[in-house]
């Protein structure tokens, strides 16, 4: 296979917590060539999405892990599989980079996940499509609204639409002194949406990340478990990761989303569950491979990229 990976900056990487490194390290494993993009590299001349690319050689347990070969332009339709592992923030630029990778994607290349998913499967927005998974939740711009779900649910999350990792996640309550300001924050003074979830307590247990691959979990989950005085369950924030079994409840909201998922094309996501509710669908970069591989002693890279190439082979 010839693989492309669209990610960020392969210096910044924590190798010992990146799930696109696990992946790199089966590809390689496999003999499958690999070639390294960031988001930067991508352009499109006379109708042809093509990049600026490196072909890139891991050496596990050594300093430096990594060897990239120069740039060369190269057609995104020679790769037969890309990998669209750009974090977050879900911007203009990243909406632009998709319209390239569909064109490649036009022209016979494997691209994960479909780019027009990408588009239409807001990690925030895209749990409306299952309201019996999920809390009493609102989105809007509108502040009285908020004020409004605020007064009925009485301890709220609030957070942007775009961003991950917790970032500009706020946790209010009817007495909180800051809801004005918070509110003006995140909705910038009424020209942004953003969402309201109830706060659910059990995130004291940990925020589980499922991890699914074409439409199926993995048995086991990610529990994020927050820091004292903290409300984020991200391990960029903070949280502490526990191992758990799937419960009964988890393997029912993944029957509920797993169909639609792999309907989209979206062969990775991960689901992040809070007690009872589903309040994410993760299917920019999806992490936790690397924590759950070390737990239950699993390869989730090579789940992965055997789906990979059973898709790449029937098109």
């Amino acid at each position: 296979m010839r693989l492309g990976i669209v990610m960020d900056a392969v210096e910044s990487i924590n190798i010992k917590k990146d799930s696109t490194y696990a992946m790199m390290l089966e590809a390689q494993a496999r003999g499958w060539e690999i070639a390294y993009l960031e988001q930067a590299d991508l352009f499109l001349r006379d109708g042809r999405a093509l990049g600026h690319s490196r072909r890139i050689v891991l050496h596990r347990d050594h300093t430096p892990w990594y060897q990239c070969d120069a740039k060369q332009i190269r057609p995104l339709d020679e790769f037969d599989v890309i990998l669209m592992r750009k974090d977050p923030p879900f911007n203009m630029e990243y909406i632009y980079s998709t319209y390239l990778l569909e064109l490649a994607e036009s022209h016979g290349v494997l691209v994960v996940n479909k780019p027009q998913s990408l588009r239409d499967a807001n990690e925030k927005l895209f749990t409306a499509w299952f309201p019996q998974c999920t809390p009493p939740t609102l989105v809007t711009r509108n502040a009285v609204d908020l004020r409004a779900f605020l007064r009925e649910q009485e301890d709220i999350v609030l957070k942007p639409l775009d961003q991950m990792g917790g970032a500009s996640v706020f946790r209010l309550r009817c007495d909180d002194p800051n809801v004005s300001v918070v509110i003006e924050t995140l909705t910038a003074l009424g020209s942004r949406m953003t969402m309201a979830q109830r706060y659910i307590p059990e995130i004291r247990e940990g925020d589980k990340r499922i991890l699914m691959i074409n439409g199926e979990p993995v048995p086991y989950a990610l529990a994020r478990i927050p820091l004292e005085g903290e409300s984020r369950g991200n391990l960029a924030a903070g949280a502490r990761p526990e191992g758990r079994a799937l419960s009964g409840r988890d393997r029912w909201i993944c029957e509920q989303v797993g169909p639609v998922l792999s309907a989209k094309g979206i062969l990775f996501a991960g689901l992040d569950v809070i007690g009872n509710y589903l309040t994410e669908i993760n299917v920019t970069s999806p992490t936790c491979i690397r924590e759950l591989d070390a737990i239950y002693g699993l390869n989730i890279s090579a789940q992965l990229l055997d789906a990979v190439s059973h898709h790449a082979r029937c098109g």
